[in-house]
């Protein structure tokens, strides 16, 4: 592999580019520049060649036309081990370019801020910028090529001499990554735009799903294997910014396994649903335990106790910070995970004794998480659908009894967790607390028994309990069981036919009955 002798730099972010400019030169590499860059370079002293100078030909269009020129290309793309296309590049006086230095406009950042025009987002489509990665990538070997800042200081160490091929591939990985998260940008953008009210100059509307969905990941972690021990499995980080697991701390024990990322990531969403301080164990994707309370050992000791025997080996969400106190109650039983926004001193130090224990440091969902949507495999494609975090929801007691205090609060406290829990999902709950999970069942009434049962197995008492159920009732037997259970006030979406008949039995057994106008299945 040949030395850098010339370099091309056009970039959008200049984070360290004046001292890796500086650092090029000092080894006698000659820097090639555009516009903005070749500014920023010549304001800080360094001698730039012009890329119009280099190519004999001005910038057009404002400079939408800069670097399209076979000057450019032919440098970067004449393979060096390849003599006839060394002399035509020779013939044609053209210089090899030995090293393109490129990032691209901002295009995503654009069209997040929302107060764009279509123009303004058009303009932020990069055509030389993409054009120079690609054709620098396709080279590689002899025109190697660099997106990140990051890795400026890994080409400066490497000045002096031949770059080592796998160096050039791992640079040319990213810059393939690179363009293709930007061009992934583009098409779900494009793509969304409501051709009926397209506007140049102003807002044009996006439609809620695009033609053609465009999705990059970057390869975080090699798992041991997946949910069983026969299928291969990786986690793979959405591209952009770190978000979600992805963006958390583990703080102490072994790498996460592919059951504990998907449980990790329940029990984070579901303690951020309930109120400050909650907390959640979470067992196969279901909540075993969720609990609210004046501090965080509480919350956290309630929803413990909502099932103990299943809360063992299961996974620990918390919406506060872990003190010393929690850290002494966790202590207590073998859980695999804890995900909390922070961990004291203290706390650390105590759990340090259990070593396999996985501490996840990792804060609120931001709003772009909340609002994100999730994705479905499935043969053939994919499905693709807003995350479950609220709907315009009209709360109505339906019943002739209205709720008390007491009982309003446990029906929002169980509204929070059932967006949860696997239909068909009925959950009970008393006072901040869990008591029983009926998950997964078949048919409706059989997690009301399965929920009333699973609470009394735990040495729960159901009277004057609350319970609430993430679809309508198909009959009145599910109120009814749930009534015989200690029940007294049921909260569930509504909208059956026989929503007479429920409301009817609900009215008979003297239970407060809210309809809330909006479902929440999860398979």
């Amino acid at each position: 592999m040949s030395e850098i002798r010339t370099a091309l730099l056009s970039v959008y972010d200049k984070t360290g580019l004046v001292e890796f400019a500086r650092a090029l030169a000092e080894h006698g590499v000659r820097l090639v520049s555009t516009g903005g860059t070749a500014r920023h370079l010549a304001d800080a002293g360094l001698e730039v060649v012009q890329i119009e100078d280099f190519t004999g030909s001005p910038e057009m269009l404002g400079g939408r036309v800069k670097t399209l020129h076979p000057r450019v290309f032919g440098g970067i793309l004449a393979r060096r081990e390849s003599a006839e296309q060394m002399a035509e590049l020779e013939a044609a006086n053209l210089a090899p370019i030995d090293l393109v230095v490129v990032n691209l406009y901002p295009f995503a950042a654009t069209i997040a801020a929302g107060d764009h025009t279509l123009m303004d987002a058009l303009e932020q489509i990069d055509i030389g910028g993409v054009s120079l990665i690609r054709a620098a990538y396709k080279n590689f070997s002899g025109s190697a090529v660099v997106v990140d800042p990051a890795d400026y200081p890994d080409v400066t160490n490497s000045l002096g001499a031949p770059i080592a091929l796998a160096r050039r591939l791992r640079w040319a990985q990213k810059a393939v990554a690179h363009t293709a998260t930007y061009e992934a940008a583009i098409c779900n953008y494009i793509t969304a735009l409501d051709e009926d009210q397209l506007d140049l100059e102003g807002a044009t509307p996006l439609r809620p799903h695009p033609d053609h969905l465009a999705m990059t990941f970057t390869h975080a972690q090699s798992l041991r294997y997946g949910e069983n021990p026969h299928q291969p499995a990786a986690f793979y980080a959405a591209a952009g910014e770190p978000a979600g697991l992805a963006a958390g701390e583990q703080l102490q024990g072994k790498e996460l396994s592919f059951n504990n990322y998907l449980d990790t990531d329940a029990a984070w969403q579901l303690a951020w649903a309930l109120p400050v301080p909650g907390a959640v164990v979470i067992k196969h994707a279901n909540p075993c335990g969720a609990g609210r309370a004046d501090t965080i050992v509480e919350a956290y000791r309630r929803a413990r106790a909502t099932d103990p025997l299943s809360a063992f080996g299961g996974i620990v969400g918390l919406n506060a910070a872990v003190d010393a106190a929690t850290a002494e109650e966790i202590s207590t039983t073998f859980i695999e995970v804890v995900v909390a926004p922070g961990f004291s001193a203290e706390a650390r130090e105590i759990l340090s004794a259990k070593a396999n224990l996985r501490l996840i440091e990792l804060g609120e969902p931001s709003r772009q998480l909340r609002a994100s949507a999730e994705l479905r495999w499935i043969a053939g494609g994919a499905l693709l659908q807003a995350r479950d975090f609220g709907a315009e929801e009209q709360w109505e007691v339906v019943s002739d009894r209205r709720p008390s205090d007491q009982e309003n609060a446990d029906l929002l406290f169980l509204w929070s967790v059932i967006p949860a829990v696997k239909s068909n999902a009925i959950v009970i709950g008393r006072d901040g607390q869990l008591l029983g999970v009926g998950a997964g069942q078949m048919s409706r009434v059989d997690s009301c028994k399965f929920a009333a049962w699973k609470a009394t197995e735990a040495g729960h008492e159901l009277a004057g309990s609350a319970a609430a159920s993430d679809a309508f009732f198909p009959f009145a037997d599910g109120v009814e069981t749930l009534a015989a259970a200690g029940v007294t006030a049921i909260v569930q979406p509504g909208g059956s036919k026989r929503d007479p008949e429920v409301i009817e039995a609900a009215n008979r057994l003297g239970l407060v009955l809210v309809h809330t106008g909006a479902r929440h299945f999860r398979h």
